[in-house]
C-alpha cells in the first residue's frame, strides 16, 4: 500500500450531515431567529397572494379573488398618463441622493463619534442627533413651513430685517431637490450613524492598538483600518437600500410640500401622484398595481447589484 493510500485510509470519513441534523445542531441559533422568520412569514410572505388585486376590478362585495378580472388595466393610468419618466426619475434621483449621501454622511459622523475621548459628551451628542428621527413628518413640514413662508417665516424675517428682499421657495420648484435632501439627512442621519458606530465598536481594538504603537497617526487609522472595516456594513446597507430605490418617501414629500403644483416638476414622485390619483375614488387595485410596479423593479435593481457586488468581491454579496 502506497504512502497516499495510507493516509486515505487513516483520514476519518466526514459525513454530510442532513437537514434535520443541521437543523437540530443549530437549533439554539434556529430558536432565537424564530421571532424574525415568523415577522418575515406574517407580514412578508403571507400576504403575496394579495398582488391578485392589481389585475382585478376590485370591489368590497366579492373580495379581492372573486373580483373582475382585468389584466394589466389598472396599469393604464400610470402608463398613459405621460408622467411616468418624470415621476420615476424624481424618485429614484431622491432616493439615490439619499442613499449615497445620507450612508457618507452617516459614516462621517460615527468616526467623529468614536473619535471624542469625552463619554459624558458622546453621549449628550448621539442624544441630539437621534432625537430628529423621532419627530413626526408632519411636525417636520410645519417646522419647514415657519422657517421657509413667505409672508412671516423665520428666514424672510432676518432677510427683512437685513434689508434684503424676501426669498419665496413655494414658488421656486428648483430649490427643493436641495432642501428636501438636507431636510432628510437632518431627521436620518442620527439614526443611521448607529449601525456604523456599532460596526466602528466591533472592529479588533488590538488592531487599531498596534497600529498606533507603528506611529500610524488618526488619519491613517480611519484611513486604513476603520473604513475598510465599514466596508463591509455600507455594501450591505447599500444593497437593502436599493431594493427600494422607487419608494418614495411619503411623508416627507406630501408634508413638506403639500398640494402645491408650483413644485411638482422636482418634488412630485410616485407615491405623491398616486395619492392624489386615487383618493377620490380609494381605488385599492390602482394603488396596488403601482406598488407591484416598484416592487418589481427594486427586487430587479437588487438582483442585478448582488450580481456585480458578487464579480467583485463574493464575501460582500446578499446571497
Amino acid at each position: 500500500m502506497s504512502r497516499g493510500t495510507k493516509a486515505a485510509a487513516l483520514k476519518p470519513q466526514t459525513r454530510k450531515m442532513t437537514f434535520w441534523q443541521k437543523v437540530y445542531k443549530y437549533r439554539v441559533l434556529l430558536l432565537m431567529c424564530l421571532p424574525a422568520i415568523l415577522f418575515f412569514l406574517a407580514f412578508s410572505y403571507a400576504p403575496m397572494p394579495g398582488i391578485y388585486v392589481a389585475f382585478v376590478k376590485y370591489n368590497y362585495r366579492d373580495g379581492i379573488f372573486g373580483s373582475k378580472f382585468v389584466g394589466l388595466r389598472n396599469f393604464e393610468f400610470l402608463f398613459t398618463s405621460g408622467k411616468l419618466l418624470e415621476l420615476t426619475r424624481n424618485t429614484i434621483l431622491y432616493n439615490l441622493a439619499f442613499i449615497i449621501l445620507g450612508n457618507v454622511l452617516a459614516i462621517f459622523v460615527a468616526i467623529l463619534l468614536n473619535e471624542i475621548r469625552c463619554k459624558w459628551f458622546k453621549k449628550v451628542s448621539q442624544t441630539m442627533m437621534f432625537l430628529p428621527y423621532f419627530i413626526s413628518q408632519v411636525l417636520v413640514g410645519v417646522l419647514v413651513y415657519n422657517l421657509l413662508n413667505y409672508d412671516y417665516g423665520f428666514v424672510n424675517s432676518i432677510l427683512v430685517n437685513l434689508g434684503l428682499e424676501r426669498w419665496g421657495p413655494y414658488s421656486d420648484a428648483s430649490v427643493w431637490p436641495v432642501l428636501l435632501v438636507i431636510i432628510h439627512l437632518w431627521q436620518q442621519t442620527g439614526y443611521n450613524s448607529v449601525v456604523y458606530f456599532a460596526a466602528i465598536m466591533g472592529i479588533d481594538a488590538e488592531i487599531i492598538e498596534a497600529a498606533r504603537v507603528d506611529g500610524a497617526n488618526g488619519w491613517q487609522k480611519i484611513r486604513y483600518i476603520i473604513l475598510p472595516g465599514l466596508k463591509p456594513t455600507f455594501v450591505i446597507l447599500l444593497l437593502f437600500a436599493l431594493g427600494g430605490i422607487v419608494k418614495g418617501n411619503f411623508g416627507l414629500f406630501y408634508n413638506v410640500v403639500g398640494k402645491n403644483p408650483l413644485l411638482y416638476p422636482t418634488t412630485d414622485i410616485i407615491e405623491t401622484y398616486v395619492y392624489r390619483a386615487c383618493m377620490t375614488d380609494f381605488n385599492f387595485a390602482t394603488a396596488s398595481a403601482v406598488g407591484l410596479y416598484q416592487s418589481v423593479i427594486g427586487f430587479c435593481t437588487v438582483m442585478v447589484c448582488n450580481f456585480i457586488v458578487k464579480k467583485i468581491d463574493p464575501d460582500y454579496s446578499l446571497f
